[in-house]
């Protein structure tokens, strides 16, 4: 197994973690690639040999190892994901977030991760990829996302109008703030904070979830996933912005069309013993707790915070 090392060098609770693992790698001749910015932070930090650091340093993470391990919290994640690129390079996301349904393997526990991945004890979860072209907007390159796109006012005040057909036919023109069009994966992030339902990581499907709708009996709808989604924001004076897990785009042109549909390549999230998506709800959304009387099982420590 060859780990590639990636991370958010902005949090300063990575660094002592993070070198005690360089260490513990470099100690039990495992081979590792360390991605070019962390490499720099644990040698100004004087953490790491300054010699080891250059030596396992590397500028592109995609070509670093057989899996990749992410500090940070979810949005690291996705940003690790967007840097590996669409190709089958295993994930597994190791958090020093807040909340962390994507990186659900807390720091402590990055060591005992280590053990089950070099004793082969984990299992490896393809997770549904959406792919957002426009097809009239020669500027515009193919995007693909795995929490969700957003078609989103961009911050002036009132409304836009979106027209959105499923496969050639109407569905409805949403008078709203914004839509998501999410992922399985997707649907515990943005999609579930505006009220969108929570799916399986498993489930075959996309969601499309208006944010702050004009009318109240206009609710979130789950699609095939093979479904083709196309979009367009009506005529009106203000830009809006598409964004593709987080990373936005300010257009001011309207009439433009955003078709919507599954990527071909999907992203691989690695999982170890124990670990299951309804754990991870009940932990993180703390169901099942009650204000005097919580079991470990029940809540998580610094399971706090928007689901966003």
């Amino acid at each position: 197994m060859v780990y590639g090392i990636t991370g958010n060098p902005t949090k300063e609770s990575l660094w002592a973690p993070l070198s005690a693992l360089v260490h513990r790698l470099h100690d039990d001749g495992l081979d590792y690639w360390i991605h070019e910015p962390l490499a720099t932070g644990l040698e100004k930090r004087d953490l790491v040999d300054p010699a080891l650091c250059r030596r396992h340093a590397v500028e592109n993470i995609v070509e670093a190892g057989d899996l990749v391990l992410s500090f940070g919290g979810d949005g690291t994640l996705l940003r690790s994901a967007h840097l590996t690129g669409p190709n089958d390079t295993p994930l597994l996301g190791v958090n020093i977030g807040r909340l962390g349904f994507l990186a659900d393997i807390e720091i402590e526990h990055i060591h005992d991760a280590v053990d089950a991945l070099e004793a082969g004890r984990y299992r490896v979860e393809e997770r549904l990829v959406l792919a957002a072209q426009l097809k009239s907007h020669a500027a515009f390159e193919t995007e693909w996302a795995l929490n969700e796109f957003v078609l989103d006012r961009s911050g002036a005040a009132g409304l836009i109008e979106i027209e959105v057909s499923v496969n050639d036919t109407h569905l409805n023109t949403y008078w709203a703030d914004g839509l998501i069009m999410g992922t399985p994966t997707g649907s515990t992030a943005y999609s579930l904070s505006t009220g969108g339902p929570i799916l399986a990581p498993g489930v075959e499907a996309v969601i499309l979830t208006p944010i702050a709708p004009h009318t109240l009996t206009v609710r979130p709808i789950v699609l095939p996933a093979n479904a083709t989604i196309t979009c367009q924001v009506l005529q009106n004076d203000q830009p809006y912005v598409f964004a593709a897990d987080g990373r936005s785009t300010l257009f001011d042109e309207h009439g433009l069309k955003f078709t919507v549909e599954r990527a071909p390549h999907t992203v691989n999230l690695v999982k170890l013993p124990g670990q299951h998506f309804f754990h991870t709800l009940r932990s993180k959304l703390m169901w099942g707790a009650r204000r005097s009387e919580t079991t470990d099982d029940d809540v998580h420590p610094g399971a706090h915070g928007s689901p966003r």
